[in-house]
């Protein structure tokens, strides 16, 4: 048994890997800052000790395992090289570990979570499996023989792994304050397509993916017909039942399949595990049952109803204007009667600046808009705008902050979308807290 301390525990990675560790039997603790955040409650959960940051958390007997936001100055980072105990980071960690199962990498540039999520959710009842979602979302079995992780590409970290298998949900522009313009995403996708072992699954529809080549087969799947797994009468159910579709193989129907969520963007996901389920002949019944009872991931499209007021609270993690896009989308297909009032917190200075057109423009398609300020997150702590220059392209937009959230209250029968990356769930808990839930 190793005892490992993570430094940044409290990241959306990290959390789900200490618990994976722990999983495998081995002593895990972990250093954050004092703030609360969504991932906390899992690690409380296992009873993993979450300490405040101080170099005086190493010790000479644990390897440290460093998130990506904290560099080598921080002081329990300098403080282990110091004292000459393992350093490692934690894109490092996971590629080594990933080489010791049969490896299956979930990346791209949307999607990533909730197609992990999902594809842990089936496969785990096919063979043992150790996942590693990037909701906070970890688990480690001692009789695992795959490994599922998300994958991510930002700084292209996930070239410090080389996966037997691959899931590629699209490729877009994002991360703008690491990646040129989109030919240096691609550039980063096509790198790592070159270091998949045995196949690769991606979504035929993305224009950029039919450009990947690959050394091994490229399974692709989508909604059009030149996929090799295409969906088909796609039936978005409005009596909160979700969304029901007919799968083809190479125009041979295969199954029909029913998701509990909404939006074309979750029957691609569900289209991915089918086609990689099919792929390691998971058998279809399996498939079938598991697809239809999974209730997704956290902070992607999680409800909660608000009886007071009548009103249908979601959270989702959406930060990019296709997200947004297709989140809008989702609720107006499962709410068709209510209206839907977005509330977005833009996630770093950089992706605010690069997609400000786009941003109004997906927003736009709500019926109202309320913006939150724009969280700068460990990369970016300020900027040179503020939220007012996305406010101005939106006509009748709002700003919210916690002193006028009571303002909401006055939409009843209606959906607010609260959405973003980064602690905009302060502004959800401040709202219930007025509605005394």
């Amino acid at each position: 048994m190793t005892k490992y301390h993570f430094v940044g525990i409290k990241g959306t990675g990290m959390s789900a890997l200490a618990q994976i560790m722990q999983g495998l039997h081995h002593e895990v603790q972990g250093s954050d800052y004092e703030k609360r955040f969504f991932t906390q409650k899992a690690l409380e959960d296992k009873h993993i000790k979450i300490l405040p940051f101080t170099k005086d958390n190493i010790a000479s007997d644990e390897v440290v395992i460093a998130g990506n936001a904290f560099p080598d100055q921080h002081e329990e980072i300098a403080k282990a090289r110091e004292i000459g105990i393992p350093v490692y980071r934690y894109y490092d960690f996971l590629g080594d570990l990933a080489k010791k199962y049969t490896s299956i990498a979930v990346t791209g540039t949307h999607g990533k979570t909730s197609t992990t999520g999902l594809l842990s959710y089936v496969f785990e009842k096919f063979a043992p499996v150790s996942y590693l979602i990037g909701d906070g979302t970890g688990s480690g079995n001692e009789n695992s023989k795959y490994f599922i992780w998300e994958s991510c590409e930002y700084k292209r970290h996930f070239l410090h792994s080389e996966p037997d298998y691959c899931i590629i949900t699209n490729i877009e522009f994002d991360h703008s304050d690491y990646y040129k313009d989109l030919d240096d995403v691609v550039s980063a996708f096509q790198e790592l397509a070159l270091k998949v072992k045995k196949a690769i699954f991606a979504c035929g529809d993305n224009e950029k993916l039919q450009m990947i080549q690959s050394n091994v087969p490229i399974i692709y799947y989508g909604f059009n017909e030149e996929n090799d797994f295409q969906a088909r009468n796609v039936d978005f159910q409005s009596d909160d039942s979700g969304t029901s579709f007919d799968v083809y193989i190479r125009n041979d129907f295969y199954g029909h399949f029913k998701i509990r969520g909404y939006g074309n963007h979750n029957v691609l996901n569900a289209l991915a595990v089918i086609s990689f389920c099919n792929y390691m002949n998971v058998p279809i019944q399996l498939v079938t049952e598991r697809l239809a009872s999974f209730h997704g991931v956290k902070r992607r499209f999680s409800e909660t109803v608000l009886s007071d007021t009548d009103q249908v609270m979601i959270d989702d993690y959406a930060h990019h204007p296709t997200e947004i896009r297709v989140t809008i989308e989702a609720a107006r297909e499962k709410y068709q009667d209510r209206k839907i009032v977005a509330v977005f917190q833009p996630h770093t200075y950089s992706r605010t600046m690069t997609f400000m057109d786009e941003f109004s423009e997906a927003l736009g398609t709500a019926d109202e808009v309320y913006l939150c300020d724009i969280f700068g997150s460990a990369r970016e702590k300020s900027g040179k705008l503020s939220i007012h220059d996305l406010q101005d392209r939106i006509p009748g937009s709002h700003i919210l902050h916690n002193s006028n959230i009571e303002d909401l209250k006055q939409y009843g029968h209606s959906v607010l979308l609260f959405m973003g990356a980064g602690d905009i769930q302060k502004y959800q808990s401040e709202y219930m807290r007025i509605l005394n839930l």
